[in-house]
């Protein structure tokens, strides 16, 4: 497609959606960019001047209510609106889950019919059920723990293929909600011309990040060693060797920024994106680059009982993307670590002032 005029991005001043904002701007000067978000989680906030500052706007707005979209049409809406926490539901009423991450994808495809927009969705590795990964066969190395290949498996060292998703079992509450937003916009591009790209995101990690014991484990690790406080490796006996791959955000946008402007080569596109087996870590590999990076060495407790919907391991075998599109992550976890100390370090009273920390 030729330069948007007008791009929506909800959930736009939240972690990854103000980093696309920020980035659509810069990438498309002469655009419209509006985000819209509730301001739901803590931390965001800081995040509207920033959009300001560099000429996006900012609209209050909750994708479960259509009444608080801004006025269209646009071109293109990046849907990144979501409760990203895989624990999500699971200590009481699940409705601000399903009503943000389900109805919400619903009201916001209905928007795009309306307006004839294109739309980028932002899925998340925890589509794949959860039983094929937990189960298949395993090894323990000294820090971490690293999934065995199997012939013509879609579980390998290298990671899971897009395949896995039609296997059946459960996926997490939160996992249903994302899978279930993928299926309903194949419904929309078959019912009504929908153009659409689906990014299958792993762990997703950088500046400006607010992590959670839930969600954001890069960010809430170094954080944690920044300010001297304490952690606790969870599950799996409590060592601390359940691995993940991770994507700089920066990656991310530039990736987004490219199928952007090559949206008819991309539409149609639902595979994953993230770091694969080259860019992971496991807990205990994520508190030596810590230790490495702030110089700080901070008490960390193990809690051997797994969590519900929790993973040993998850890698996504990114050959796909890879061999059809030629991308992949020019950033390391080094340079995950070492921006997000950086943002810390040059933003500490911010950070502090804003009860994150």
């Amino acid at each position: 497609m030729s330069d948007p005029e007008s791009i929506l991005i909800t959930g736009g001043a939240g972690f990854v959606g103000s980093h696309l904002s920020l980035s659509a701007k810069k990438r498309f000067p002469n655009a419209r960019v509006v985000a819209m978000d509730n301001l739901y989680r803590k931390g965001s906030e800081l995040n509207v001047d920033r959009l300001g500052d560099a000429g996006c706007e900012f609209v209050a707005g909750d994708i479960r209510n259509r009444d608080d979209f801004p006025k269209g049409d646009f071109e293109l809406l990046l849907e990144c609106s979501a409760e990203p926490s895989v624990l999500a539901g699971y200590e009481g009423s699940p409705d601000y889950l399903m009503q943000t991450n389900l109805m919400g994808t619903y009201e916001c495809l209905e928007k795009c019919r309306q307006w004839g927009s294109k739309v980028i969705f932002f899925s998340t590795s925890r589509t794949y059920p959860i039983a094929p990964m937990e189960q298949h066969p395993w090894q323990e190395e000294p820090t971490r723990f690293v999934w065995m290949d199997q012939e013509n498996g879609l579980i390998s060292s290298s990671g899971v293929k897009e395949e896995l998703v039609h296997s059946p079992g459960a996926k997490s509450l939160y996992g249903f909600t994302k899978y279930s937003s993928e299926l309903l916009i194949e419904e929309y591009r078959r019912a009504f011309g929908l153009e659409s790209v689906i990014n299958r995101c792993s762990v997703i990690a950088g500046p400006w990040q607010m992590g959670k014991v839930d969600q954001g484990v890069v960010g809430l690790w170094v954080l944690r060693h920044y300010f001297k406080q304490s952690l606790s490796y969870i599950g799996y006996g409590g060592s601390g060797k359940q691995v993940r791959d991770v994507m700089h955000v920066a990656d991310l946008c530039d990736l987004v920024c490219r199928q952007i402007a090559e949206f008819d080569q991309w539409e149609g596109w639902c595979g994953n994106v993230g770091g694969g087996l080259p860019v992971s870590l496991s807990l205990m590999e994520l508190t030596e680059a810590c230790e490495e990076v702030t110089g700080n060495s901070i008490e960390i407790s193990s809690t051997p009982e797994t969590r519900q919907a929790d993973l040993r391991i998850f890698l996504a075998d990114c050959t796909r993307i890879k061999g059809q599109y030629g991308w992949k992550p020019s950033r390391g976890v080094q340079d995950v670590v070492v921006d997000v100390f950086e943002w810390i370090r040059d933003h500490e009273k911010l950070i502090k002032a804003s009860g994150v920390a």
